[in-house]
């Protein structure tokens, strides 16, 4: 079952082209993770799917369905996304943040069953104990569970992550990535992530898209793509790529200039 399909998407900021011609199909139960270097248009297409940006081409969801002809609410109960920041938010209490992903489901008010909803989703993520705490006044660790939460009450089939594991430390970034593969093994949905991280996006992902130049270098498993072949052809960095635990590990060795040679 294919949960979302991107026919020849194409994207530019003015003059300036950021994504052209993408064709990417994500499948059900899958956590497919976007890697590149900066400004290969990881966070873009991510924001694409999303429809906070308009693209050209087409985004079709579960049974060929065309967002651009769904409303925001319908789109919103498909798919919850997860910005890379957390800034801009309200001072709010946890409980009430993560409330605000029911409201593609709500009416005027506020339902017995939003209010179960949350609080079934808070216990998942392991946020209940700090529900009527800031949101602001939270670590980043934690900020990243409380999103995820609000984006789970929406109730989606796609969960997009922007990012998920910035400005994290270690240990937080493997609870972050351990939380998304539960969630999706356990409940069915797909993810699709934009990751810097290739030993994370190697350990964690079914399927790798190697975005360059805002194109689709190549796409399969972490095993197949992670080369040192294409690390060295997309990254511009020489390094030695280790199989263990059954995944490819990345050890950067050194940065190259643009032919090809070490600096």
């Amino acid at each position: 079952m294919v949960k979302i399909t991107i026919e020849d998407l194409s994207f530019s900021y003015g003059s300036n082209k950021i994504l052209d011609g993408l064709d990417i199909v994500v499948g059900d139960s899958e956590i497919l993770s976007l890697v590149g270097p900066n400004g290969s248009g990881k966070t873009t297409l991510i924001k694409c799917i999303d429809r906070i940006l308009k693209p050209e081409g087409r985004i079709l969801l579960d049974g060929g369905r065309d967002i651009r002809s769904m409303s925001s609410k319908e789109v919103a109960r498909y798919i919850g996304y997860v910005p890379q920041s957390s800034s801009g938010f309200l001072s709010t209490t946890v409980f009430d943040t993560i409330l605000m992903g029911r409201k593609p489901h709500m009416g005027w008010r506020v339902g017995d069953e939003d209010i179960d909803h949350v609080v079934k989703i808070m216990k998942l993520l392991h946020v209940e104990e700090f529900a009527l705490r800031d949101f602001n006044e939270l670590s980043g660790g934690q900020k990243q569970r409380v999103l995820i939460a609000r984006a789970l009450c929406q109730e989606p089939e796609v969960l997009l992550l922007d990012e998920p594991t910035s400005n994290l430390d270690v240990k937080h970034q493997l609870e972050v990535m351990d939380i998304v593969t539960s969630l999706v093994k356990s409940t069915g949905i797909s993810a699709v992530m934009a990751i810097h991280d290739l030993n994370l996006a190697a350990r964690y992902s079914d399927t790798l898209v190697m975005l360059k130049d805002g194109k689709v270098y190549a796409r399969g498993d972490p095993k197949t793509l992670l080369t040192e072949e294409n690390i060295r052809t997309i990254f511009g960095v020489e390094a030695v790529v280790i199989n263990s635990l059954d995944r490819p590990y990345v050890v950067p060795v050194r940065p190259l200039n643009g032919d090809g040679h070490d600096i």
